[in-house]
């Protein structure tokens, strides 16, 4: 071998022992940065659970009202609650007619599939879904007058669909989240907020670089704008921390390929068109003024105007955390209080309401959680409602009143219904179109037609003046499941017939909103996989009239029967849901 060809040797060995040793390096710092899969399991929100959870001193939390899915909410200037309901595509109103803390009227005023951001702005409500901005003007009663669409062409979707909405300047803000964890987008309007005119047009960017900002707004006192962003996934369980961005025009803010204060993104490189590297990107990119836990999925952000809480409070944010799937350990599942000096400017981030993550929780063990908070608002008087989309609950935070609301859960309605029901007479309750224990017709179902069934009572005590039809599923995950409610039936009718118009005021009567807040019948509706649940039709003789509005929920019903029964009756009708042939063709 000649001296040339052992140099050539040589100097390939040293190149191939460099690029093993680089590659190897690389692959330790891959490693390093793997994200891990640790969703936690859902348990229920028991009495003995939601008063293990913590708060400052002064403070309680309580039921405000049960409906499916709530996520986004908005109040109106009469302290009519809004709520955004993304997997039933429904925007609901929810009032507290008595005011004893407790949503008693639940009612849905809009339908739009995926509906998710919901703003009020004096006597008109904007409403966002994945692609759509709506307006409409909010009647004397709460009510809706008609959509009107101002916005449909939105950005697709992808990873984050959530859009939110306010109004502010003159403006429509409009958050758009990027279609992905950490990618090259293919439209500019991706990970930014944008403002349009309050018609929708002259559309602009905002801020942009923002891979998820749910929550933001303006603090009272300085003005400026403000928003918490959801870091990149999959960087780690200590990256990327959530970040408090102040949101500033024409600023970018780092994602996909910087986080936090300037790092660098491994996984994702500044396409070569635009003559950058992430460091250039660094420098161009505004650095976030506070940070958080990673993982925590910061959602809707409400800043405190109120009486109510202590005055140190006054004018802090509030920001709710909907809780890891990706982290050990597990980070959210909480309301944090972002600190504000008195110029306006946030100074740290801390808890204020958590155990919502138990662990060790779960039954084999694991971490579980009984809520996922995503929505936050101020209610007139100065509390806080927090929604909990997985368990179906609005809770309500108040400070130091001297009557808080009795902290209720599901288990507790079912006990609280059987003591209302305590009744010394029975009433024969019959149907033509099921026996007892027997089968309910398809027809009957949500699946299909969703139409009522017949039923019919008789031996109604005479001293009777009026009844009550309750219809419900006990077998359901999320007990108890309201398929009907129906009050102030005159004691000389002695039944339904078939096919009852669903919002009919029937024989003088007035219906409530069932478990997706609309008034009238909401037919079975098991999961496919489930065995039979069994739907109890009760019938109930009460010694007055109640005194409900249109749209009342389950919990005001059972608050205005009490100490009025005086006789009682069911039958009980189960239902399966079983695949028919076109099912199994489509899914084949």
């Amino acid at each position: 071998m000649n001296k040339k060809t052992a140099y050539g040797i040589a100097v390939f060995c040293i190149l191939l022992l460099n690029a093993t040793l680089l590659f190897a390096q690389a692959t330790r710092e891959l490693r390093t940065i793997q994200g891990n899969y640790n969703d936690t399991a859902t348990i229920k929100p028991t009495v003995e659970r939601i008063k293990s959870l913590k708060l400052p001193a002064g403070f309680s939390v309580a039921k405000y009202a049960e409906i499916t899915n709530p996520r986004i909410l908005a109040v109106s200037n009469d302290g009519t609650v809004y709520v955004s309901q993304r997997t039933p595509g429904t925007l609901s109103m929810l009032k507290d007619t008595n005011g004893d803390g407790v949503a008693d009227v639940q009612k849905v005023v809009a339908e739009k599939k995926q509906m998710h951001g919901v703003y009020v702005d004096g006597n008109k409500i904007y409403l966002v879904t994945v692609k759509e901005v709506f307006v409409a003007d909010i009647k004397s009663d709460g009510t809706l007058g008609e959509l009107k669409m101002l916005i449909d062409d939105l950005p697709d979707a992808g990873q984050h669909p959530n859009r939110t909405i306010a109004v502010q300047n003159g403006k429509l803000w409009i958050t758009v989240g990027s279609t992905c964890n950490a990618c090259d987008e293919s439209t500019p309007e991706a990970a930014t907020i944008l403002t349009t005119d309050l018609d929708g047009k002259n559309r602009q960017i905002y801020a942009s670089g923002l891979r998820n900002t749910i929550g933001f707004g303006w603090h009272p006192i300085s003005k400026k704008l403000f928003g918490m962003d959801h870091g990149i996934d999959m960087l780690g369980d200590n990256d990327q921390e959530e970040e408090f961005n102040e949101i500033k025009q024409n600023a970018k803010y780092g994602w996909a390929y910087v986080y936090a204060n300037a790092k660098l993104n491994p996984h994702s490189v500044v396409p070569k068109e635009l003559g950058l590297t992430n460091a250039d990107w660094a420098k161009q990119s505004e650095n976030p003024v506070l940070l958080y836990t990673p993982h925590a999925a910061p959602m809707q952000m409400a800043f405190y105007t109120g009486a109510q809480f202590p005055n140190e409070y006054k004018n802090d944010a509030f920001v709710a955390m909907r809780g890891s799937w990706n982290r050990v350990p597990p980070s959210g599942y909480e309301i944090v209080r972002v600190r504000f000096d008195q110029s306006g400017n946030p100074t740290k981030i801390e808890p204020f309401l958590t155990g919502f993550l138990v662990k060790g929780g779960a039954p084999d063990g694991k971490d579980a959680h009984f809520a996922r908070p995503v929505g936050l608002a101020q209610l007139k008087d100065g509390s806080l409602l927090l929604t909990d989309d997985t368990n179906n609950i609005i809770y309500r935070i108040s400070y130091n009143e001297k009557t808080v609301p009795p902290i209720m859960s599901r288990e507790d309605v079912s006990m609280k219904l059987a003591e209302t029901a305590n009744a010394p007479a029975t009433i024969q309750v019959k149907s033509s179109a099921f026996a007892n224990m027997g089968m309910l017709a398809d027809k009957y179902s949500a699946y299909f037609q969703d139409v009522t069934p017949e039923i019919s009572w008789s031996n109604v005590p005479k001293n009777a003046k009026s009844i009550v039809v309750m219809m419900e599923d006990p077998d359901a995950s999320l007990k108890p499941v309201t398929h009907w409610l129906v009050a102030n039936i005159a004691p000389t009718v002695t039944g339904f017939p078939e096919n009852m118009a669903k919002t009919e005021t029937a024989m003088g009567a007035v219906q409530g909103a069932n478990q997706n807040g609309k008034i009238g019948y909401y037919g079975p509706m098991p999961p496919p996989a489930d065995k039979p649940h069994n739907y109890h039709f009760q019938v109930f003789a009460l010694d007055t009239k109640l005194n409900l509005p249109s749209g009342y929920n389950r919990q005001a019903l059972l608050d205005a029967m009490r100490g009025h029964v005086i006789a009682k009756g069911e039958i009980v009708g189960t239902y399966q849901r079983k695949p028919d042939v076109r099912e199994k063709k489509q899914r084949a």
